[in-house]
């Protein structure tokens, strides 16, 4: 009961200075935004922000209440001009993905980028709004043939349906008319804490573990929705295979303890 309670204050204290630290460079942010040229806002924006979410799993894994692996992600770093398309099992996905990647770039809902948490931040950072499908493509293929990554999560919202929801053709559109390869990521977590419909005061059992890795790349398609299902069907099939060796041991080990 006691180690319970110590991990949820932990857990309270990290996305508190979560939020304290977004507050804080967004302030900054809407600062230099005037001051900066487009070039070099989005490069300092998208690296500030970076290293942000990096510090935030750097102690949340000192406290041993959240625990990551996405060193995966590390050899593509610096590659230019790439789409990084995930799995998105819970609200901290952005958080995992950009913390590796400081060149890319974050579609985000628009209503996020007037959020005093997050939206000065995004806007230096040249992060694309998705209030406009025309709009959201266009940026993020000038985005790409610019050198830059992309961060997008195909499902849309977050998992509701495992292993996966149904995909729209986003990241297989921009891929297409960007000339860009999609990399695929699997986030893999033990826990359902920050899924869809998991309220943010309701604690999970701890540590929460995360683990990236990383699946196929997808050359551009010139069929871009036939593309979609493929992307969609690979999803599906290497997350039930993922799932299902544990499922199994879940199954032998009660076999045992009946025996």
């Amino acid at each position: 009961m006691l180690r319970t309670l110590i991990s949820g204050l932990l857990l309270a204290v990290l996305l508190l200075g979560l939020g304290l630290m977004s507050l804080a460079w967004n302030l900054v942010a809407a600062l230099l935004h005037p001051l900066l040229g487009a070039s070099r806002g989005k490069a300092i924006g998208r690296w500030a922000i970076s290293r942000c979410y990096a510090g935030f799993w750097t102690v949340a894994g000192l406290t041993g209440v959240l625990r990551l692996d996405s060193s995966a992600l590390d050899a593509f770093r610096d590659e230019p001009r790439l789409i990084f398309a995930a799995n998105h099992p819970s609200m901290l996905d952005a958080l995992i993905l950009v913390a590796r990647l400081p060149r890319s770039a974050c579609i985000m809902k628009a209503e996020l980028m007037r959020n005093v948490f997050l939206g000065a931040g995004a806007r230096l950072a040249r992060y694309i709004r998705n209030d406009s499908a025309r709009g959201m493509v266009r940026l993020a293929v000038q985005d790409l043939r610019e050198g830059g990554q992309l961060v997008i999560f195909p499902e849309g919202t977050r998992t509701t349906r495992p292993p996966i929801n149904g995909f729209g053709s986003a990241a297989t559109l921009i891929s297409k008319l960007a000339d860009a390869p999609i990399q695929t990521v699997f986030i893999e977590t033990d826990s359902p804490y920050l899924g869809k419909g998991w309220p943010i005061w309701r604690l999970p059992p701890m540590p929460i573990v995360f683990t990236l890795r990383v699946g196929a790349r997808f050359a551009p398609a010139a069929d871009a929705h036939a593309q979609q299902r493929r992307l969609e069907q690979y999803f599906a099939a290497e997350l039930r295979s993922a799932t299902q060796p544990a499922a199994e041991l879940g199954g032998q080990a009660a076999e045992s303890r009946s025996a």
